[in-house]
């Protein structure tokens, strides 16, 4: 953009959660920073969860969000929040950054788009829903930012060049933040139900555990991975291998009840590991897309300990993709995978990307 003019953004917060409270405390410290040095002017105009939604004119003080949301919040609707986000606040420029994990606020994404709102999202259920329903990078002229869908990480490449790769590649592996932080991890005398609640502890799963050690989580990637590549996968063609023991998926099951019933189906999983390690191997959760093959599958697997898989840390992620180029040597990129700052960070990368696109410098 020529000159010195300031681009303006106004941001709806939706899901002012784990990973949506960390993103609204790094816009608090980043947004004055840009936009005396850059230029870009990052406005939060409306905060919403599924019940509690506060909206400000002026756009929210950030040094004071918790306090303003919970005092002066009024009960969500979702309508007059876009209504408020459409109005001429500081400017043209709106987009809605969902951090929660909802089917229910995706299935409005077309919608706002249509409106000339931009979206940003980590919120998975986006492009691996049912495949009658339009692929939203199709769907509108706008943006809408899905880099961070499948990697919390931020990584070297951009969104349109993972585009690129991923459309001529034979096969994708990876891993996912919460499950590889708890392979990553168990190690030595550890036992898997320890690693587990380590992991929750940490912030690192969902409230409940088994959204995580169901598999579902890396289904979705695989499934968005697979779409980019050009295959109509849907979420139940993908075969996965769930952590959850029979005996605690039934749906009435507390958390608190499940926690406490997991160590008793450690040795299963003990056993796996120590016929691994007596081959020279490790256990990885990964997820596959075989391209060739038109497939994709969620499953434990028996890595050789030399493998990039077997080398990971903490809640480090990994992808690997086999191409034309990349044959012999995989292209390979890694990172950290899990916890909220590393997410929100991702997002607030994408915000950053838009106000890019949108004419910022960059």
């Amino acid at each position: 953009m020529a000159g010195n003019k300031t681009t303006a953004l106004s941001l709806g917060i939706l899901g002012p959660g784990l990973i949506g409270a960390t993103l609204l405390d790094q816009l608090r410290d980043q947004a004055p920073n840009l936009k005396e040095h850059f230029r870009i002017d990052l406005r939060v105009v409306g905060i919403a969860s599924s019940k509690i939604m506060f909206l400000d004119e002026s756009a929210v003080d950030l040094s004071k969000w918790r306090l303003e949301y919970n005092d002066r919040g009024t009960e969500t609707d979702l309508r007059s929040f876009i209504s408020h986000l459409q109005q001429d606040h500081f400017g043209p420029n709106k987009a809605i950054v969902d951090c929660t994990a909802s089917a229910d606020v995706a299935e409005h994404y077309l919608e706002w788009l249509k409106l000339g709102i931009h979206i940003i999202t980590p919120n998975k259920r986006a492009n691996s829903g049912p495949l009658e329903k339009p692929f939203l990078g199709e769907s509108c002229p706008l943006r809408i930012a899905l880099s961070e869908v499948c990697f919390a990480w931020l990584f070297s490449l951009s969104y349109t060049d993972m585009e690129m790769i991923v459309k001529f590649t034979s096969s994708v592996r990876l891993t996912a933040g919460t499950l590889s932080y708890i392979f990553n991890n168990l190690t030595g005398d550890r036992t898997f139900s320890d690693v587990v609640k380590e992991a929750k502890a940490k912030g690192y799963t969902e409230p409940d555990p088994r959204d995580d050690l169901s598999g579902t989580d890396v289904a979705r990637k695989v499934v968005i991975l697979a779409r980019e590549a050009g295959l109509k996968l849907e979420l139940h063609d993908i075969p996965v291998h769930s952590l959850v023991p029979q005996e605690l998926q039934d749906p009435k099951l507390s958390v608190e009840d499940f926690m406490k019933r997991l160590p008793d189906f450690d040795e299963a999983l003990s056993s796996r590991r120590k016929e691994a390690e007596s081959s020279d191997e490790v256990l990885r959760y990964v997820g596959v897309v075989d391209v060739l093959n038109n497939r994709g599958s969620v499953e434990l697997k028996r890595i050789p300990k030399s493998d990039a898989f077997a080398q990971l840390n903490g809640s480090d992620n990994i992808i690997a993709f086999k191409t034309a180029r990349y044959n012999e040597n995989r292209l390979i990129v890694r990172g950290p995978g899990a916890g909220a700052a590393v997410t929100a960070g991702g997002v607030f990368s994408d915000i950053l990307k838009l106000t890019s696109n949108l004419g910022a410098p960059s």
